[in-house]
């Protein structure tokens, strides 16, 4: 399966870039092949991620393993803190 986080290219708030950039330093450093899709790319990639996350008002960044959800930021940071990165990422 491959790790996919949905992420926003797009202005926007800063908080949502940093978190973008950890998860995405966290994948490269550990060499876990990812994939980004672009919620600003259109609308569709926008209504898919937050209809596979479960929330209406899901905000990037979204992480997936294949079909599998894994969590937003807050659950990747919670995981990070706890050594249970790898559970997160359903590897």
């Amino acid at each position: 399966m491959t790790i996919v986080v949905y992420i926003s290219s797009a202005g926007g708030s800063r908080e949502i870039k940093k978190q973008q950039e950890a998860i995405l330093q966290y994948l490269q450093s550990k060499n876990i092949k990812y994939f980004e899709k672009d919620v600003t790319e259109s609308s569709e990639i926008k209504e898919e991620m937050r209809k596979k996350a479960g929330n209406p008002k899901a905000l990037p960044p979204q992480v997936f393993n294949g079909d599998h959800y894994c969590g937003d930021y807050q659950a990747f940071f919670d995981a990070v803190e706890d050594g249970k990165a790898d559970k997160f990422f359903k590897l």
